[in-house]
């Protein structure tokens, strides 16, 4: 999905050839979801001008109300046009990136969070961090009001050739709309669990991943509600059954080009620079965690049993660990963390594992727990005595190794760390609070 960042004029030839009548603003909160505005053309000069406005302290982790103005700046190598809503004239999407009244870049907007690391990263001597994401959704039907139920609309396993359903078609339409607005699908297939499915589009670098990924959800979504059927990124909708990932294949390239992961004269084929960059994953996985899992739902998702890795441990060889080392080399050289799911913030969770593999660059971290072996048939004795630890059980956990890490709290900022922190602590007391059905028909009568 290559890019051009468009002139104005080249904007405005393109409303007036395609008869565009709206602009859909869009930019990402902390909790990753995405927030839009929608735009009559008339408006296209105000905000090609930076001169849309808008109430930050209505929207989650931004700022207090005495502070609340702010702008949106319009990314114009992010437009594009949807292929819907044609019947009241078509809408062009554009990205924006939030500033203050003064022009600076609010540090609070998980977008300009990651611009912040990729220079840091560029100042070490790389040009890019090329992120390919492999998303994964479940399709659930919807009742007669369109609220989503928990039946899902097959009973298919992994590559499996579903007969002509709803699901299959409705996965189809959602691979031809990515089309029509540049992304390069690469394949689409369903998944492990019935009602699940799976499209992985081509890498590109980390900012263009992220927004890659927001684009996709809302495809989905869009896509699916016109099937009749409600898609989801939870991690873990039911029991069971396998979770929702979103697989994160990495790469750092060079200023010349050159996939700086790859070394034909090492035993794997790997750089100096892709053992220290996993050094840094390995060390700050824990901490990690809880931005690349970041609901409580996440971690119904890690456990052993459904194929999501639990274990921090990585391997050329097998796909039981954290991260593992796909054979692919040269250019196509990559690491593929396995742990994140598809409610993660794109940004936070992009600029976390890049600076946590950057740490590593600087410190020189060693590669440890290199595992050959499925970890999920190692007994307890044996993982301790590989050194190889758990990841977080729960969110709550998670949060305790995030808030010891300085080098991941570094990757968020102090005004997202901080409002990020004090959001998933709410989510975490509320959760606690709950009780579930399952306890009651465990408890109830036993005592």
């Amino acid at each position: 999905m290559a890019r051009h960042l468009y002139t104005k004029d080249e904007v405005r030839q393109m409303v007036k050839d395609e008869d565009i009548r709206f602009l859909r603003v869009m930019f990402t909160d902390l909790l990753g979801t995405i927030k839009s505005v929608d735009l009559p053309v008339s408006q296209l000069d105000k905000l090609m001008d930076n001169k849309i406005m808008f109430d930050g302290s209505s929207i989650d982790g931004f700022v207090r109300i005495e502070e609340s103005d702010m702008y949106l700046y319009p990314d114009m190598s992010t437009w594009l046009v949807f292929p819907w809503g044609a019947d009241h004239g078509k809408v062009a999407r554009v990205i924006c990136s939030v500033h203050m009244t003064d022009g600076t870049p609010f540090s609070g907007d998980p977008r300009n969070n990651l611009k912040r690391v990729i220079k840091e990263m560029q100042k070490m001597g790389f040009n890019s961090f090329n992120i390919g994401p492999e998303p994964e959704f479940f399709l659930f039907k919807t009742d007669d009001n369109g609220n989503p139920t928990t039946k899902v609309n097959d009973s298919e396993n992994y590559f499996d050739m579903e007969p002509a359903d709803i699901g299959e078609d409705c996965r189809r339409d959602i691979v031809l709309a990515l089309e029509k607005m540049g992304f390069d699908v690469e394949a689409a297939h369903h998944e492990v669990a019935p009602g699940q499915h799976e499209v992985d589009f081509k890498y590109s670098n980390a900012l263009e991943a992220a927004d890659n990924i927001q684009t996709f959800k809302l495809v989905v979504k869009t896509i699916a509600k016109k099937y009749g059927l409600h898609a989801t990124f939870m991690p873990k909708p039911l029991s069971g059954i396998n979770g929702s990932g979103m697989h994160l294949n990495m790469s750092l390239f060079t200023q010349d080009g050159k996939n700086a992961f790859y070394d034909e004269n090492d035993k794997n084929q790997l750089s100096e620079t892709a053992y220290h960059f996993l050094g840094g994953l390995m060390k700050h996985a824990r901490s990690y965690t809880a931005i690349v899992n970041p609901i409580v739902n996440s971690y119904k998702r890690l456990v052993p049993g459904y194929e999501a890795p639990v274990y921090v441990a990585w391997s050329t060889s097998n796909r039981s660990p954290l991260v593992r080392i796909p054979n692919d080399r040269g250019m196509g050289t990559r690491l593929e963390l396995r742990s994140a799911d598809p409610a993660a913030n794109p940004y936070l969770a992009i600029a976390a594992v890049l600076e946590a593999g950057l740490d590593g660059l600087r410190n020189n971290l060693p590669p440890v727990h290199n595992v050959d072996e499925n970890i999920y048939d190692m007994t307890v004795k044996e993982r301790k005595n590989k050194g190889i630890v758990n990841l977080p059980d729960t969110l709550h956990s998670a949060l305790k190794d995030l808030a010891d890490d300085e080098v991941i709290k570094s990757s968020m900022g102090e005004h997202l760390y901080q409002s990020f922190e004090e959001a998933k602590t709410r989510e975490y007391d509320a959760y606690r609070a709950h009780v579930s059905d399952w306890e009651r028909q465990r408890y109830m009568e036993q005592y």
